[in-house]
């Protein structure tokens, strides 16, 4: 009697267990083709001569196609571009995002309104936003340079048509597209700080600047490292406005490295090579996100 039982508690177990694996199989199998295997087949290639054609030609050069990216200038500029955004968008996002939310946690009407304001750019299309960027940035009638030109600055940039402003014109409006989201993120860490600190501190005769000093921010410091992270993890991304609003033009004054690889790849069908940048570009996302997370707890108040 007792075998049977046992028996029959096996075959419940290994029921439930394949049934269990039946619901798992979709997501696994779409784990292993379309994340795990393009991992282990891009590394391979970042080691070979690969064209994106032809396996059968495909040769292994060893780490040529790495030590090929430090001799190539299109690829430096593409760093450099992309570390000029990165310092730069960071930053600006984060205070923006920072300023506009410490606003609206003071606002009591009218804080739903414009927490859906700043958020649409956030979700609109990249298309319309650049279509509707490059009439601001226009440098012959565009909105900007005559506002410019009418308070007294007699040579406005020309924005994305100049090598030295192109860049900058591409990081306003990431910028502009980006804070309202971590706003939002940013705003939610405000609202979970307890109300009975800012009164015990008002009480002991704190100012509005101390309390955000020495309140605010610190209760908040988790929420912006959060934010930090995924800026610069973005900033080293980015390729939709690129290629939309500027294909990296004029020049090369707006290439950055995953529209390096997206050219290395596709326009001049060097398969190896641009799976060397992915790989490059992997680690350096992964240095800084290692070096924040040991940084974090020199600055980072967790409760």
């Amino acid at each position: 009697m007792i075998s049977r039982s046992i028996r029959k508690n096996r075959r419940y177990t290994l029921r439930e267990n394949l049934t269990g694996w039946v619901f798992l199989l979709p997501a696994l199998a779409g784990f292993l083709f379309f994340f795990l295997l393009p991992i282990i087949a891009g590394v391979m290639f970042s080691f070979s001569d690969y064209t994106g054609f032809n396996l059968d030609s495909l040769q292994f050069v060893g780490l040529s196609n790495y030590q090929k990216m430090f001799s190539d200038d299109y690829f430096l500029q593409a760093l450099r571009n992309n570390v000029v955004y990165a310092l730069l968008f960071t930053p600006l996002t984060l205070i923006l995002a920072l300023f506009f939310a410490s606003t609206l946690n003071r606002v009591v009407f009218g804080r739903k309104f414009f927490r859906i304001c700043f958020f649409l750019p956030y979700i609109s299309s990249m298309v319309s936003i650049a279509v509707v960027w490059k009439l601001i940035f226009n440098p012959t009638g565009g909105p900007l340079n005559l506002l410019l030109a009418g308070i007294g600055i007699a040579e406005p940039p020309k924005w994305l048509m100049s090598s030295n402003w192109a860049l900058y014109a591409v990081i306003i409006i990431s910028v502009w597209k980006s804070f309202g989201y971590y706003m939002l993120i940013l705003l939610a860490g405000m609202q979970t700080i307890p109300s009975y600190l800012y009164e015990a501190a008002e009480i002991d005769g704190a100012s509005s600047f101390q309390r955000y000093r020495k309140i605010t921010l610190p209760l908040l410091s988790p929420t912006i490292f959060l934010c930090i992270v995924m800026l610069l993890i973005n900033s080293f991304q980015v390729f939709d406005l690129v290629s939309v609003l500027t294909k990296g033009g004029p020049g090369y004054a707006t290439q950055v490295l995953v529209f390096r690889i997206y050219t290395e790849a596709f326009t001049y069908s060097r398969m190896g090579y641009a799976s060397a940048i992915a790989y490059f570009l992997f680690l350096i996302v992964l240095v800084i996100t290692i070096i924040q997370f040991i940084g974090q707890k020199y600055w980072v108040h967790y409760e």
